[in-house]
C-alpha cells in the first residue's frame, strides 16, 4: 500500500515523512514536492520522490500513481488554494487514491474569523463530496511560531495582542506530524475529524508568564482592538495581508475557536503532547 505526502519538503511534510519512514516500508512511501532535489536524503533512504506542482494539474497523474492513502497538506496560497485543493482531490481520485488525509484548522465554521477558514472549509466540503474516504486533521496553531513572539516580549517587556481573555491550545509541528503518520499507517480513521492540540490552552497572560520565566523580567500584557493591532503591525513593516492574518487569528482566539484541548496526540501516538514551554529552553534571558 503506497502512502503519499504532498508538500513533503516543507516543515510539516518533512517531519511527517521522517516518521512515516520509521513506520512503513520506505519503498511504499511517496514524497511529492515542487523541488525533488530537496528530498534527496530521503530518497536515499528508499522513499519515492516525485515532482508535483499544484498550479500544474498535469503533474497529478504521475505524482499520485499507485497511491492508496494521501496526506494532502494545504498549500500556502491563501485565498487561491481552494481551487488548487479541489483539482488535487479530483486528480487523486482519477489516479486511484482511496483515502485522503487533509490538514485543516479548528472549527472551520462561518463564525470563525480566522482568514484561512474559507479555504479549509471549502476543501473539507470538497472531500466529503468526493466519494473518497477522508480524515480531517484540524491542527491548532503551531507552538514554534510563538517562540519569536516570546523573544520579543522578553526584549521589550510588553506583549501587545488582540486575543483578550481567549486561549489557544498551541501544538508542536512534530506532534502534528506524529498524528498524521499514525493516521496514514493505521486503519479506522476514515470519516473522522480530529482536533490536534497541545496539552493546555494558553491565554495572553499565560504567554507573558512564560516569557517572564524564560527572560527573567516582567512582561506587561497590553490588550488592544483589532484595528489598532493591525495598524501597529503594518507600522512595524508587516505586509497588510500578513497583519490581517495575524489579527484574524487573534480574533478567533478571543472568540473561543482555538481553546479546546483534546487527547488526540496521546491517543494516536502513544506519547504526551508537547507543552509550548518545552520549546523555550534556548530562549536567552533579558539583558
Amino acid at each position: 500500500m503506497a502512502i503519499a505526502i504532498t508538500g513533503a519538503s516543507g516543515g510539516l511534510g518533512r517531519s511527517t515523512a521522517e516518521r512515516l519512514l520509521q513506520l512503513a516500508d520506505p519503498r511504499e512511501v511517496v514524497l511529492t514536492t515542487r523541488n525533488p532535489a530537496a528530498l534527496a536524503d530521503l530518497a536515499a533512504r528508499g522513499a519515492q520522490v516525485r515532482r508535483i506542482d499544484f498550479t500544474e494539474p498535469d503533474t497529478f497523474p504521475t505524482a499520485f500513481a499507485g497511491v492508496e492513502r494521501l496526506l494532502l497538506i494545504s498549500t500556502d496560497a491563501v485565498g487561491a488554494r481552494l481551487d488548487q485543493h479541489k483539482a488535487a482531490i479530483a486528480g487523486a481520485a482519477e489516479a486511484g487514491v482511496r483515502h485522503i488525509v487533509y490538514t485543516s484548522v479548528p472549527e472551520p465554521v462561518p463564525g470563525n474569523p480566522a482568514l484561512v477558514v474559507p479555504d479549509h472549509a471549502g476543501t473539507e466540503q470538497a472531500l466529503r463530496e468526493s466519494g473518497l474516504k477522508w480524515t480531517m486533521l484540524r491542527n491548532n496553531l503551531y507552538a514554534h511560531m510563538q517562540v519569536p513572539a516570546i523573544r520579543q516580549m522578553i526584549a521589550t517587556g510588553r506583549y501587545v495582542t488582540n486575543t483578550g481573555d481567549g486561549a489557544t491550545a498551541y501544538v508542536t509541528r512534530e506532534d502534528c506530524a506524529a498524528v498524521a503518520a499514525a493516521v496514514l499507517t493505521q486503519d479506522g480513521h476514515e470519516g473522522r475529524a480530529y482536533d490536534v492540540t497541545g496539552p493546555e490552552a494558553l491565554t495572553a497572560a499565560d504567554l507573558a508568564a512564560l516569557a517572564e520565566k524564560a527572560g527573567g523580567r516582567p512582561v506587561e500584557t497590553v490588550i488592544v482592538a483589532d484595528d489598532e493591532l493591525t495598524a501597529q503591525l503594518e507600522a512595524a513593516g508587516l505586509p497588510p495581508e500578513a497583519a490581517k492574518a495575524i489579527v484574524s487569528f487573534g480574533a478567533a482566539t478571543r472568540l473561543g475557536h482555538l481553546c479546546h484541548v483534546t487527547s488526540v496526540v496521546p491517543d494516536l501516538t502513544g506519547r504526551p503532547a508537547t507543552p509550548l514551554a518545552d520549546l523555550l529552553t534556548d530562549v536567552p534571558p533579558a539583558r
